[in-house]
């Protein structure tokens, strides 16, 4: 990787830190396109976990097509302060237990959970999105800049 790459990828870490809401966007069976916001964390290697019941509809257009679009933006009202991610990628549900254990005390820790919602949270699915491709825009250094990071896995 160079160290233009590698800056490219720290922007898009930071920035995917420092917010705690994603739109997700998913489709249905016939194809009709649906978005959700959904709070998350992000992990080092830019993957994102959220909880979710398994009766959303996010849920259930995930089980049928694992693969979604994303967005994440720092609130604005000013359109040279617009600044955010878009992603595509795959979506899986974590199912090893032990595994799902420590990423759910992390979501908790995040968003200040504690015990409160332990019967909601034990009832969720906690899902991954692995996105492979990213578009960074911030109109800050310029109207309409952006790069595209492009990952295989």
């Amino acid at each position: 990787m160079t160290k233009a790459e590698a800056k490219r990828i720290e922007l898009i870490g930071q920035l995917l830190r420092a917010e705690s809401t994603v739109a997700l966007a998913t489709t249905d069976q016939l194809g009709a396109p649906s978005v959700a916001p959904l709070f998350y964390f992000v992990d080092g290697e830019l993957n994102l976990y959220w909880l979710s019941s398994t009766k959303s509809a996010h849920s259930a257009n995930l089980i049928a097509n694992p693969v979604a679009a994303a967005s994440v933006f720092r609130h604005t009202e000013r359109w040279k302060e617009i600044c955010g991610v878009q992603m595509r990628g795959r979506v899986e549900a974590i199912a090893d237990p032990e595994r799902r254990k420590e990423l759910v005390k992390v979501y908790c820790k995040r968003f200040g959970l504690g015990s409160v919602l332990r019967l909601a949270i034990g009832r969720a699915t906690l899902y991954q999105f692995q996105p492979e491709w990213f578009r960074y825009i911030d109109n800050s250094k310029r109207l309409g800049y952006k790069f595209e990071v492009v990952r295989n896995r």
